[in-house]
């Protein structure tokens, strides 16, 4: 027996889903999509040279500051994370992102509304409209709900909600990694005005010891038991202290002021009395970079964000060629003559679906596609660049960490040595063996090399507080588990 059925009977025996279902993946055989497949790669750890062990040295406290001993800077890291501009910027970011994604996320939700329309019409008396209606004029009302829900087959609106959740948690990375750049800021130039104090100390020293000294000379030329000529170089002494002293003096007001500017606290009084000398965290010794910095980084962390919006945003370009599906309904009144709209009979209702697809757009879906597979290449490159410039960071600070100790050791015995033949110079000066010459050379050489110390201390921490910054300064990243590839819808 064959078995032959007209096409009004087959859809008449097919319920209204199973129409839609049909139609839609017919419907969706007709998308033509062009070749967009991006053409960067993500760098993992292996790629930029990072070990496949975990360093245990690498883990950096989230108030990192606490371990450099001084409180009066956790007083005022504390302060500038509390109301620094820069942050409430950040923060606003956040509040915008975390908007866009409740924007992507309402439509995937059934949306509904309610609308009145009143019209005073005249009504043509030439036209199709009858009498008595023609040529007369008549109030018209509708007053009903609208109520639609688009079915996303094929994950068009997903896909803009994963988007949009990037882009918010990206912008929350981007508040924790200036969360972290200023709190270093702050330390950094609380450790640049403690060296530029330490050096007005000991300029202040080297001042009252040449004044000291050009007293004694005087008296000495005074008994004549020196001339001027050996006089000169202690008065020439004094105007190079001075200018020294004053140029530092500029330098510590200068940085006070961008201390207080972050702290947004001007005129702020700031003590280095009680100062700490160095930090004391153990990651010095480490010897290669730490497997999870890919991980600890806040920075990092929001590249990697930005690319899986702008994989999720591919994937929406890419879903826009296939069929979208509402179903639309509404209900209410509608009347000629506002006097009946509430009546029974100017009642109306109506449901039902709402197919349509792309055919021809002048070239707009795909271009649309290719720009966006163009954001997602910009995307990944600015990840990669993310995380070479962190590799390359982590290894500066790491290299210098582990000189400016050794340098240290090495500036101790040449300060001792100085100190000595500072020492003998005087004694010698002081039983008539050396002129005076002598005794200045020996001093500026003893100057040069603590002043040279003092830089050095201040390297040292400046270059420990750069180093937390670099390994992350305890940030725990959130990322995003799939590939860029992987997480391009492909139809």
């Amino acid at each position: 027996m064959r078995l032959n059925l007209s096409l009004a009977a087959i859809c008449h025996r097919l319920t209204p889903l199973a129409l839609i279902c049909s139609a839609v993946w017919g419907l969706s055989a007709c998308a033509n999509l062009p070749d967009s497949t991006p053409q960067a790669t993500l760098r993992d750890a292996a790629s930029v040279g990072l070990p496949t062990q975990a360093s245990p040295q690498s883990a950096v406290d989230a108030k990192w500051w606490a371990a450099l001993g001084d409180t009066q800077l956790n007083t005022l890291i504390e302060e500038a994370l509390a109301s620094n501009p820069s942050l409430k910027i950040a923060q606003a970011r956040i509040a915008r992102a975390q908007a866009g994604f409740e924007v992507a996320g309402a439509a995937r939700s059934p949306q509904l509304g309610v609308g009145f329309e009143a019209t005073q019409q005249l009504f043509t008396a030439n036209g199709l409209v009858p009498k008595p209606l023609a040529g007369s004029i008549y109030a018209t009302g509708t007053a009903q709900f609208t109520g639609s829900y688009e079915l996303d087959f094929f994950g068009k609106n997903r896909a803009a909600l994963d988007a949009a959740l990037g882009l918010a948690r990206a912008a929350q990375a981007d508040s924790e990694a200036a969360r972290m750049v200023l709190a270093s800021q702050v330390a950094r130039t609380y450790f640049q005005e403690a060296r530029l104090q330490a050096q007005i100390a000991l300029a202040e020293r080297v001042l009252a010891q040449r004044t000291q000294a050009l007293r004694l000379m005087q008296d000495r030329v005074n008994a004549g038991l020196d001339t001027q000529l050996e006089l000169r170089p202690f008065e020439a002494c004094l105007p190079e202290s001075r200018l020294q002293l004053e140029i530092l003096q500029e330098q510590r007001e200068l940085t006070r002021h961008a201390l207080e500017t972050l702290i947004s606290k001007p005129n702020r009084p700031i003590s280095h009395a009680n100062q700490a000398t160095a930090a004391t965290l153990n990651i010095a010794d480490a010897k290669v970079l730490p497997f999870d910095l890919l991980g600890r980084r806040a920075d990092i962390a929001a590249a990697r964000w930005r690319v899986e919006a702008a994989t999720q945003d591919m994937g929406s370009a890419r879903a826009q060629f296939y069929p979208s599906v509402n179903l639309v309904a509404f209900a209410g009144f509608s009347s000629i003559g506002l006097d009946k709209l509430l009546d029974a009979g100017s009642s109306q209702w109506g449901v039902g679906p709402a197919l349509r697809l792309p055919m021809f757009d002048g070239g707009r879906l795909r271009a649309n596609l290719r720009g966006k597979a163009a954001d997602l290449d910009a995307a990944i490159e600015s990840y990669n660049a993310t995380v070479l410039d962190a590799v390359r960071d982590v290894a500066d600070q790491l290299s210098s960490q582990q000189s400016i100790r050794r340098q240290q050791v090495e500036q101790a015995s040449v300060q001792a040595l100085a100190q000595t033949h500072y020492d003998l110079a005087l004694q010698r000066f002081g039983a008539g063996v050396v002129n005076v010459l002598v005794v200045l050379n020996a001093e500026q050489a003893l100057l040069s090399q603590r002043r040279q110390t003092i830089d050095l201390n201040a390297r040292a921490r400046d270059t420990q507080v750069a180093l937390m910054r670099a390994l992350g300064g305890g940030y725990q990243a959130d990322l995003p588990t799939a590939t860029a590839h992987q997480s391009t819808p492909s139809h």
